[in-house]
């Protein structure tokens, strides 16, 4: 089994132990972007990618119910606004996140009816790298508070759940065709279950890698992200899910399977 992984903090726990446990497969870790790319061009049989790829192939099917939610705040996903959310023209679109992307597109076009100019923003730039009217960082990076003056900053964890009610799933574990999900379901929910145990200790390495205190790791683990996904998060996935096709970021054609595979989850889709 070919296992892709990611290594930023928000996926951690799940990743805990993983390698020990997955002896007799490889385990690769990159960006939830690359992983998508790699799992569609067959490189990879499982991997943790971004819930929007998921959208885009009948064929995918989901690994485990192990998954990077939130419900409310996640911290790590922030849209900085250098205007006011109505007027922005332009939008710097950080390239490491695809499902936070859409987002982004969705929530301007909900919320402000905004469709402006989306630009690449590099994997590892900051915000001083454009001047687009409005800036997606993801990850790592986004915890800690900005530099600078912004008109606002969104965390789209926060403005989703308020918005709609439901969590939201930025990542799961997805398996390409003909992969036999059973097996690898049991490892990749151990590795979450024990990862879920050892919050702390997790947190303490990551703040000294991530140059970030102690207390902000272990408060961002605990407090921002939920790791299982429920029957909210499946309903939260099946309304982001509907959204990306609302705004053509995403095909209809795979309604049909992706649905049937939402079902074999217990969400109630229509």
């Amino acid at each position: 089994m070919r296992i892709g992984a990611v290594n930023y903090l928000n996926s951690k726990p799940l990743v805990w132990g993983l390698e020990q446990r997955a002896q007799q497969s490889q385990v690769r870790f990159d960006l939830p972007s690359r992983l998508a790319d790699s799992l569609a061009a067959g490189r990879l049989d499982v991997a943790l990618i971004p819930t929007v790829e998921f959208f885009r192939s009948s064929s995918y099917s989901i690994a485990s119910d192990a998954c990077v939610a939130c419900r409310g705040p996640v911290l790590s996903v922030k849209l900085h606004f250098r205007l006011p959310p109505p007027d922005v023209r332009s939008v710097a679109l950080d390239e490491g996140s695809r499902t936070s992307a859409a987002l982004t597109k969705i929530l301007l076009a909900e919320l402000h009816g905004v469709s402006p100019r989306w630009e690449p923003l590099p994997i590892g730039s900051g915000l001083d790298a454009t001047a687009a009217d409005a800036v997606l960082l993801i990850g790592d990076r986004a915890i800690q508070p900005a530099a600078g003056t912004f008109h606002e900053v969104w965390d789209l964890g926060d403005v989703w759940q308020t918005w709609t009610g439901l969590p939201f799933v930025f990542a799961m574990w997805i398996a390409r065709p003909g992969i036999d999900t059973k097996s690898i379901a049991q490892l990749l929910a151990a590795s979450r279950d024990d990862g879920v145990q050892h919050l702390d200790e997790i947190a303490a390495a990551a703040a000294e890698s991530l140059d970030i205190s102690q207390d902000l790791a272990r408060d961002y683990l605990r407090n921002n992200l939920h790791f299982t996904l429920g029957p909210e998060e499946l309903e939260g996935l099946a309304r982001f899910r509907a959204l990306c096709i609302k705004h053509q970021l995403v095909s209809s054609s795979s309604a049909g399977p992706i649905i049937e595979n939402l079902r074999d989850h217990g969400c109630n889709v229509r």
